[in-house]
């Protein structure tokens, strides 16, 4: 039986969110789940008061706990990157726990992956708990007791090239370049990088890509997964993000795009740090 802790490791939790995360208490606790919420309350604060050495030590002493197989976060925002050098990266790296989080934990799922080698699952866990909980909670069982991958099975379209392997990088864009010059910065030789944005226009997203270019992360990885960019795509349609990326890699890289990864309640979940391998059906 899966034994979850739900953490809260980037912005304060709201109180009107309380009640949003004892239904996804309710709902995991009734597939069977063992739940803990650990420390939630805590964050209904002021910044001053809720310190990322706070934040770093409930999370280490989670993954120090044998019995925990899984630790998933229920926040987002801004805040996530202040804990990565606080974490002890020798104790996450030995627990046999699972991460889970989304939006601005791509800043910590990532410096995971980086410090330690550890897959963890950029995913909403919200999602269990809105429009399409059914279909959403029935695949993140799955994925808890490990009997099946229907949540991180994804369909899209190659917009260039026929093939993506390698291992998984990325996440939200906006977080996952404030890990950009740092030790939390996962090596980018031969992955697939994943990027999906819920903020953003034209200028905003060409800015992040121009940005991954002047890094070389586009010379040095062996494709792109693009998700949904919300705000991108309401204003200028699917296609929008597909032209800037076409445009800053010169058509050199296997590109797909996929509308079921991104900030939407029926998106599904990447594992980061695990391969993952796509191509044109024969």
């Amino acid at each position: 039986m899966p034994k979850i802790a739900l953490v809260c490791c980037s912005d304060p939790v709201k109180k009107e969110q309380l009640k949003e995360i004892d239904l996804i208490i309710e709902q995991l606790s009734g597939s069977g789940a063992e739940v803990t919420a650990v420390g939630i309350s805590d964050t209904i604060s002021s910044f001053g008061s809720y310190s990322g050495e706070n934040r770093a030590k409930k999370l280490c002493r989670l993954f120090a706990d044998e019995s925990i197989t899984d630790i998933i976060d229920v926040s987002g925002g801004d805040l996530s990157n202040t804990l990565l050098p606080l974490l002890d990266y020798e104790v996450i790296a030995s627990s046999a726990a699972r991460f889970w989080g989304y939006s601005d934990l791509t800043a910590i799922i990532n410096a995971i992956f980086a410090k330690t080698g550890k897959s963890s699952v950029l995913y909403n866990i919200k999602n269990i708990s809105g429009a399409f909980r059914h279909e959403q909670l029935s695949s993140v069982t799955e994925l808890l007791n490990n009997c099946g991958t229907s949540l991180t099975r994804i369909s899209g379209s190659f917009i260039n090239g026929s093939k993506i392997s390698g291992k998984l990088i990325g996440g939200n864009t906006r977080c996952f370049l404030k890990l950009a010059g740092t030790q939390y910065f996962p090596d980018p030789d031969g992955r697939v990088l994943l990027l999906e944005a819920l903020g953003g226009g034209e200028y905003r997203i060409a800015s992040y890509l121009a940005q991954l270019e002047q890094l070389g992360v586009f010379e040095r990885i062996n494709g792109i997964i693009l998700g949904t960019f919300t705000e991108l795509q309401r204003q200028k349609g699917a296609d929008a993000v597909c032209e800037l990326v076409l445009s800053c890699t010169h058509g050199r890289l296997p590109v797909y795009k996929t509308e079921e990864i991104g900030h939407g309640g029926s998106s599904r979940a990447a594992v980061i740090g695990e391969r993952i391998d796509l191509m044109l059906p024969d």
